[in-house]
């Protein structure tokens, strides 16, 4: 048996050639395996409902899947990780619903970017019926995870057709290189204005007002620019955002994501956004909880309209997905 639960302890059974264990309760690579001693089980106490990924890692350092674990993750960037569940990981009554039998429509624009190099590429969702006027727009960094992962368009379907919320459009803005275009960089606010924003409004849909969405770096950079541009942006979500982030910060060659500090929170807190609505949520089991907790906080502590919330998960997209019916009836205000 690969994964057996006992209340809040999960005991993990080590395949042949196992060496450790990563996964959520290692941040993954963020800090070193869980060691397997002479092929014994790994017992871990983990809070009930929680949705746990995991992998096994071989003697050379390479991650594999569980061989004895079927349950597959959501995750779209490696094959190897797999889940357990502490009891029942609960489901937003949204994704519970059938089907919307009313969906919206999806117009794919593709160009030559100019601010950052490469064929550029956005699927704008709008509502079932759209037939112009003045209608919310988010742009969603990761597009395409957020459209097929996530599926944020089949969240704003059902909450329409089950008359929750107001319809909205949707900008699915796919990166080019995201850690570029995602960790603090203000050319991303000139590549949304100059090239997105004038092939979606006006030509498909009518902002009445806009929104920034995003997910990790994408949460990140949204805030960033959110809160910056009071002209451009009144609503943000941001899921497990990465606040740990300094302009400039790199570690061994790479955008610091772990030691850079909280830079974002100083400057929200020497400059509020009073302007902002903002939908913040996290997972318990990463190492961004800390850093969205003190954001929420310090919106509570200055009285700025935002919505705070958690999930028994990790950096992944089963969090994610699970957020984002709150996250769109918060900021359409249903």
């Amino acid at each position: 048996m690969a994964v057996s639960v006992d209340g809040q302890w999960v005991t993990f059974s080590p395949p042949a050639g196992a060496v450790g264990l990563i996964g959520d309760v290692t941040d993954w690579r963020k800090r070193e395996p869980i060691p397997v001693v002479d092929g014994a089980p790994l017992r871990l106490r983990l809070p009930r409902g929680a949705w746990v990924e995991y992998a096994w890692v071989d003697a050379s350092g390479e991650a594999f899947a569980d061989p004895d674990n079927a349950q597959r993750s959501l995750n779209p960037w490696w094959p190897y990780p797999r889940a357990a569940v502490v009891g029942e990981y609960a489901r937003h009554p949204l994704w519970q619903m059938p089907d919307a039998t009313r969906k919206g429509t999806a117009h794919r624009l593709t160009w030559e970017g100019t601010v950052f190099p490469g064929t550029r590429r956005v699927i704008v969702y709008t509502p079932h019926g759209y037939a112009g006027g003045p209608l919310p727009v988010y742009y969603v960094q990761d597009g395409v995870a957020f459209y097929r992962t996530g599926k944020l368009g089949d969240v704003m379907d059902r909450a329409a057709e089950a008359g929750l919320a107001p319809g909205a459009a949707f900008a699915f803005v796919e990166p080019g290189d995201r850690n570029e275009e995602y960790y603090l960089n203000p050319r991303y606010l000139e590549f949304l204005t100059t090239e997105v924003m004038p092939r979606v409004e006006g030509e498909l849909v009518t902002a009445s007002v806009r929104g920034l969405w995003g997910a990790s770096l994408g949460g990140l950079i949204s805030l960033f620019l959110g809160a910056r541009h009071p002209e451009l942006f009144s609503r943000v979500a941001a899921h497990s955002g990465a606040f740990i982030a300094r302009p400039g910060a790199t570690r061994e060659g790479v955008i610091d994501t772990t030691t850079a500090g909280e830079w974002l929170l100083d400057e929200l807190r020497a400059n509020p956004p009073t302007h902002l609505t903002t939908s913040l949520d996290t997972g318990t089991l990463e190492w961004l909880t800390g850093p969205n907790r003190r954001m929420a906080g310090l919106f509570a502590d200055l009285s700025l309209a935002h919505q705070y919330r958690e999930y028994p998960s990790g950096h992944n997209w089963v969090t994610w997905r699970e957020a984002l019916p709150e996250a769109f009836l918060y900021l359409q205000g249903g």
